[in-house]
């Protein structure tokens, strides 16, 4: 590995004041190949970044919500393809939001099939973010609800925005796969991610609430500003939580992400310690989606992200918890790689052919931020130039 190379741009990104602070590692299944911090954790004269700084991985938890709720799939306690309603009955009878009436106040009916745990989990299910649904924006402060249900009366009245398994759409469907973690296991999210995921693979900055010293580590998110520059934008991370949002509610650190990403490669297990059986690292990388398509996400809050469309003009699949390229990557990934993201510019991928994974972590609002694209895309390439 021609780790020069890659510090040369990450170093270059940082240095340009394109992105404020990254740190960047790559594995294989044997071990680390690669690992890198560059910049400052807080423009313009904070502390550096280091190997130990801790970033909000957001959407990042999708990964790790999917894999504790594969475990209880596992363990005959959480069932793919029954209805999700069995083991939380808000969500027994869901209704789909289906347009607005002459006063501007949402119609609702009900869904034509219940929501399972294959469609929550590929989101297919029919639940959305406001971030890139303008209605579903519209709707939910008429139908006096927040961006995330807070209770079961919420959870019940959160709409979905077409019927189950009909097409594909962004949104709020893992922090629900991680309440029903939480209600067959018996133990908050937090506690059950601590306990089955993260501390059998020596994860051990990975966290929905922070420590004191953690927090000394923590790097601050940043806004891109209309004259392309950067400056510190306010957003709690890391806080006790209410409400573990297994969608997007993790702290963690470079090292710590690949530990997760070399126990998948592993089919399970890392240093003696196995999370899953190979058979399911196995599925949960298939398409599981069927004919449906992963489509484009069109921004509905410019301040939390950008138009996204990763690899444009590709057929893209979603597999037990991640997006799977059918196509390989020119100088990248081979076909059927994992991958997903987080809101703040941390990118992950996972390639079972060439047994390589890599992440990158930034810390910059909108989502899908060109210059943090660029420099992940750089990144890449020179990971699998150095294979």
């Amino acid at each position: 590995m021609d780790s020069k190379a890659i510090d040369t741009i990450l170093r270059e990104a940082t240095e340009s004041k394109r992105v404020p602070g990254i740190v960047a590692g790559a594995t294989t299944d044997k071990g680390e190949i690669y690992h890198g911090a560059f910049g400052t954790r807080a423009l313009p004269d904070g502390a550096p970044v280091g190997p130990d700084t801790i970033f909000a991985i957001a959407s990042m938890t999708k990964a790790l919500t999917s894999t504790a709720a594969m475990q209880q799939v596992e363990q005959g306690r959480l069932k793919l393809d029954a209805p999700i309603g069995e083991v939380l009955p808000p969500m027994a009878k869901p209704q789909v939001l289906d347009g607005f009436d002459a006063s501007g106040a949402p119609r609702l009916r009900p869904a034509k099939s219940p929501v399972t745990l294959r469609q929550l989990l590929t989101h297919t299910a029919g639940y959305g973010y406001d971030t890139w649904n303008r209605e579903l924006g519209q709707a939910l402060p008429k139908l006096d609800l927040q961006r995330m249900p807070r209770n079961p009366d919420e959870l019940a009245r959160t709409p979905l925005v077409f019927d189950p398994g009909t097409r594909w759409n962004y949104g709020i469907n893992t922090d629900l796969v991680g309440l029903a973690v939480e209600a067959v296991s018996g133990q908050r999210l937090h506690h059950y991610m601590a306990e089955h995921v993260c501390k059998p693979l020596g994860m051990t900055d990975t966290a929905f609430a922070l420590s004191d010293a953690q927090r000394a580590r923590l790097t601050r998110v940043h806004a891109r500003q209309p004259d392309g520059s950067l400056a510190v934008a306010e957003w709690p991370v890391g806080n006790e939580p209410g409400y573990c949002m297994g969608g997007g509610g993790l702290c963690s650190t470079a090292r710590d992400y690949l530990r997760f990403l070399r126990a998948l490669l592993g089919g399970g297990a890392l240093d003696g310690e196995r999370i899953l059986k190979p058979e399911t690292v196995a599925d949960m990388g298939r398409n599981h989606m069927g004919a449906l398509d992963v489509l484009p996400m069109r921004t509905a809050d410019g301040t939390r992200s950008n138009d996204c469309e990763l690899f444009p003009g590709m057929v893209k699949k979603w597999g037990l918890g991640f997006l799977i390229n059918t196509a390989a990557v020119p100088g990248g990934r081979s076909a059927g790689s994992l991958a997903w993201a987080g809101l703040f510019n941390s990118y992950f991928w996972l390639d079972p052919t060439r047994k390589v994974a890599g992440v990158i972590l930034m810390q910059i609002l909108p989502f899908a931020d060109r210059e943090a694209l660029a420099t992940f895309d750089r990144f890449e390439r020179a990971v699998y130039a150095g294979l």
